[in-house]
C-alpha cells in the first residue's frame, strides 16, 4: 500500500457541487412563485454565475439576484434560510464516490476530510452523501478556527489520523488550497481536474473520475 491515509475535500471533490447547486435553484424556483417573474433556465444561470463556484456567499447571490431581476414579493434573508436547510436534500456526489472510499476503508486507508466553509451547513452536506461512517476524521474550518490553506489544518489533521505528511495523500479540486498548500506540508496531491487543463497546477496525480484513486493508493 502506498499511503496509509488519504485527506479530501468536499466541493467539487466528492460532493459534484455544481449538480448540486443546478438542483436546488430549480426546485427553490418552483417553490418560489416571485422567483418565477425571470424564465426559470435564466434565474439558475444567473444565480450560478453570481454564485461564483461557491466563493461568493449566497447573502450577496440572493440580493443581487432580486435586483438585477426586480424581484416582488420576496426577501433576499427567506431566500438564504431556505438555502441553508434545503441544500442538503440536493447534495449528489461524483461517480464511483462510495465504490472509492469503501475499497480504501476495507484495505486498511485511513480518510479524513478537511472542508473550508460553515461548520453545519458542511456537515449536513457531507453527511447526506451517506459516507460519514467511512471517515476516520471531519475537520471543517468554521469549527477548526483555521482554513485551507493555513497548514496549521492540515498538521492537524494528520495528527488525528497518526500518520505523517510523506504517508499520506490529498485530494482536492482547488490548486491553491487543496494541492500547492498540501503539498507544501509534504503530502503527496491528486487534482480532481473537473474538466479543467491538466496543466494548470503541478500535482502528483491528476484525475477525472474518483476511482482513478484506487490503483494510486493502494499501489501494485
Amino acid at each position: 500500500m502506498r499511503f496509509k491515509a488519504v485527506l479530501f475535500d468536499l466541493d467539487g471533490t466528492l460532493l459534484d457541487r455544481n449538480t448540486s447547486l443546478v438542483r436546488f435553484v430549480r426546485d427553490q424556483y418552483e417553490r418560489y412563485s416571485p422567483l418565477q417573474v425571470v424564465a426559470k433556465e435564466d434565474f439558475v444561470e444567473r444565480f450560478v454565475a453570481l454564485d461564483n463556484n461557491g466563493y461568493v456567499w449566497k447573502d450577496n447571490v440572493y440580493r443581487q439576484l432580486i435586483d438585477e431581476f426586480s424581484i416582488p414579493e420576496v426577501e433576499w434573508d427567506e431566500l438564504l434560510d431556505d438555502y441553508v436547510t434545503g441544500f442538503r436534500k440536493h447534495c449528489v456526489g461524483f461517480p464511483n464516490l462510495i465504490l472509492m472510499l469503501t475499497v480504501l476503508r476495507n484495505s486498511g486507508v485511513r480518510i479524513a476530510l478537511v472542508s473550508n466553509g460553515f461548520g453545519q451547513f458542511q456537515s449536513n452536506n457531507f453527511e447526506s452523501l451517506g459516507i460519514s461512517h467511512l471517515f476516520d476524521a471531519v475537520l471543517i474550518s468554521e469549527w477548526e478556527g483555521l482554513r485551507k490553506p493555513d497548514p496549521a489544518i492540515f498538521v492537524r489533521a494528520l495528527s488525528g489520523l497518526g500518520v505523517e505528511a510523506v504517508e499520506a495523500l490529498f485530494v482536492g479540486d482547488h490548486p491553491e488550497n487543496d494541492i500547492r498548500a498540501s503539498r507544501a506540508v509534504g503530502m503527496k496531491a491528486a487534482w480532481k481536474r473537473n474538466g479543467g487543463s491538466s496543466n494548470a497546477v503541478e500535482a502528483d496525480l491528476v484525475i477525472d473520475d474518483l476511482e482513478e484513486l484506487i490503483p494510486y493508493i493502494l499501489g501494485p
